[in-house]
C-alpha cells in the first residue's frame, strides 16, 4: 500500500511539474499572488483555498475550486496546479484526517487538465 501511494505521489508531482514547465515555463507550480491577478479575483480564490486546506476541509476546497475555475484564465490553471501540488505534499495522515486520498488528488488534477484542454499530458503519466 505504501509503495502504491508513493508511486501515485510521484506521478502527481511529475504531471504538475510537466504542465508548469510546458505552459508557464517554470520549474514549479507554486502560485504567486500578483496585483494584476487580484483584479480578476484569482488571489482571493487562492486565499480561500489555502484557508480551507489549512482547516482540513479539503473536499470543500476542491468543490470551491471547481465552482470558481474559469478555463479561459491561465491564472486559474496555475492556481489549480498549485492547489493539487500542495495537497500532494500533505502527509498520508493529513489526507486521511481530511477524508481525502492521493487517488482523489490525481483524479482532480486530471479533471483540471481536461477542463483546460491539456488531457494529452494526463495520458503521458497514466
Amino acid at each position: 500500500m505504501f509503495y502504491e501511494q508513493d508511486w501515485v505521489m510521484r506521478q502527481i508531482k511529475l504531471l504538475v511539474r510537466f504542465i508548469a514547465r510546458a505552459v508557464f515555463k517554470k520549474d514549479t507550480a507554486e502560485y504567486k499572488e500578483l496585483i494584476e491577478e487580484s483584479i480578476a479575483g484569482t488571489d482571493i480564490l487562492h486565499r480561500e483555498l489555502m484557508l480551507l486546506v489549512s482547516e482540513g476541509r479539503i473536499c470543500e476546497a476542491e468543490n470551491f475550486l471547481f465552482d470558481n475555475l474559469d478555463k479561459t484564465m491561465r491564472g486559474h490553471l496555475a492556481l489549480a496546479l498549485d492547489f493539487y501540488e500542495r495537497l500532494n505534499n500533505l502527509s498520508d495522515e493529513e489526507l486521511e484526517q481530511a477524508n481525502f486520498s492521493r487517488e482523489e488528488i490525481k483524479d482532480g488534477l486530471n479533471n483540471v487538465l481536461d477542463l483546460f484542454g491539456l488531457d494529452f499530458a494526463r495520458e503521458m503519466f497514466s
